[in-house]
């Protein structure tokens, strides 16, 4: 009896337990990394800016975004920078991320969207903090206006997380080559924009919006390994390689192995789970 049962927790650790472990390890390592160069930015910053900030890049970025102006495009581009903020971007990563949970039938998207958002918005605070940069003067800047440190914009790092990471599962769930190319340039066109309208505004000094793409992009990097990683322990015995775009859906009908043994008794992990429509549900 009691070797039936130390065999099912061993069968259960080893299919669970030990892959979510190297989840959550490779994340919180990559999350410190994160940090840390965050912290090499901030020191960085500090050797090569002056009192004046990198004239030679932020003070004619923001002139050139001056003559761009005009009432319109203000009002247009104040309501797309809200989007990326602290109340729209929340909302918009939960509307996304909760469609890929019931398009892969599959908690992991909360798991990573959530956990790479919590350490971005992390390394926001620290940099800002550290750095204190002060932000283009209201007399250049477009209203609302915005009084916390500039470095790094927060707007533009969270949301290279996010939208990175939602356009990296969203692929996995696609199989048309041309969907996949349409969803990738735009996720990097909305990030992109983002980051511009920052400057625009007046709100951030380019070099805020550029260590934002840098850390974020490095950070959803980070987190794709770890993804990957994930799937190289949970199924290189039965279920084939990690997802890849060209083969996202590897947990399929003719599984065979302890995924069919789920199946057989009763699992209703994600392993076994069915997609929408009764397809099988592309990785995530």
């Amino acid at each position: 009896m009691n070797t039936g049962i130390e065999s099912w927790l061993t069968q259960r650790w080893g299919k669970w337990v030990v892959p979510y472990a190297a989840l959550w390890v490779t994340m919180l390592i990559g999350g410190a990394m994160v940090l840390v160069l965050a912290l090499v930015s901030a020191e960085v910053y500090d050797n090569v800016v002056d009192d004046a900030g990198l004239a030679n890049l932020d003070k004619p970025t923001l002139g050139m975004m001056e003559q761009l102006r005009s009432p319109g495009l203000d009002a247009f581009v104040t309501g797309f920078t809200n989007i990326g903020g602290g109340i729209g971007m929340p909302i918009l990563g939960s509307i996304l991320t909760a469609w890929l949970i019931w398009a892969g039938r599959t908690w992991r998207p909360l798991i990573l969207v959530g956990g790479a958002a919590a350490v971005s918005i992390t390394a926001t605070a620290v940099g800002k903090k550290l750095i204190g940069r002060s932000r283009p003067d209201h007399a250049d800047a477009v209203p609302p206006y915005e009084n916390s440190p500039s470095f790094p914009s927060g707007h533009t790092l969270n949301t290279t997380v996010v939208i990175g990471l939602v356009v990296y599962l969203a692929c996995l769930q696609i199989k048309r080559t041309m969907a996949r190319i349409s969803l990738i340039a735009a996720g990097a066109i909305f990030i992109f924009a983002m980051g511009m309208s920052r400057v625009y505004l007046g709100h951030h000094w380019m070099t805020d919006v550029i260590i934002g793409w840098v850390l974020g992009l490095a950070w959803v990097g980070i987190v794709i390994l770890a993804h990957r990683l994930f799937h190289v322990l949970l199924h290189r015995e039965h279920a084939g390689p990690a997802p890849t775009f060209d083969h996202p859906a590897h947990l399929s009908d003719g599984s065979t192995g302890s995924a069919a043994d789920g199946d057989a008794d009763g699992d209703t992990d994600d392993v076994g789970a069915r997609g929408p429509a009764g397809r099988p549900p592309a990785a995530g």
